[in-house]
């Protein structure tokens, strides 16, 4: 059963990664040909892409501290310290948070209100697969944590400490280098922005 257990965990490990990566790559190809009510090299336009960026060391840093908790334990008990007595799916919290901040790279409050969005909810179809599976293979305790814990939006009055238990370093660097793909919003946006400026990308569309 630990086996199995394992194998199953491992393809929804992949399933979030893979979902992450469609959702930034699909985004991305979108916004090659739409740009902000605001113009490029406006004050209110640098400043929202400066708050992105925010977003986005955010969530991988809040990606990381996830990770110290969950790390080489998820296969056999319940996490139920740091950022997970919070939030039953820190990982995915932080992901919308730096999701959000690509979107602001348009530097568009329209763009961080849809990367959240379309982040967290492709997250919540992934979020309610992994938990029936959970239930199957963690029996009561994560019955009791599903019943204290929200899904999503963090409950801090919920804080505890916790410990990181027997942490692999080889999957905080896996995690750090997911979140690398995060980054590559900031100096792709700014090759848009100068290409739509010169006329070499046609503008279909406008968020405000």
């Amino acid at each position: 059963m630990d086996t199995e257990y394992k194998h199953g965990l491992g393809n929804y490990q992949q399933m979030r990664r893979l979902v992450l990566a469609v959702l930034v790559a699909v985004l991305f190809l979108a916004l090659l040909f739409g740009q902000s009510t605001f113009p490029p090299d406006t004050p209110v336009h640098e400043s929202i892409e400066m708050f992105g960026v925010l977003l986005i060391f955010l969530g991988i840093v809040g990606r990381l501290w996830a990770t110290l908790y969950i790390g080489g334990r998820k296969s056999s008990e319940v996490v139920t310290g740091g950022p997970y007595s919070i939030t039953r799916n820190p990982l995915y919290v932080f992901s919308t948070v730096a999701a959000a901040g690509v979107g602001a790279q348009i530097g568009s409050f329209s763009g961080i209100i849809l990367f959240a969005v379309l982040c967290a909810g492709a997250f919540h179809i992934v979020i309610l697969r992994e938990e029936k599976f959970l239930k199957e293979a963690l029996g009561a305790p994560y019955a009791d944590y599903l019943a204290r814990v929200p899904r999503f939006f963090p409950k801090l009055a919920l804080y505890q400490e916790g410990d990181t238990g027997s942490f692999k370093p080889r999957l905080l660097l896996t995690t750090l280098l997911d979140g690398l793909v995060f980054l590559i919003a900031l100096p792709a946006f700014e090759l848009i922005d100068g290409a739509q400026l010169s006329g070499m990308l046609p503008v279909w569309f406008r968020l405000p």
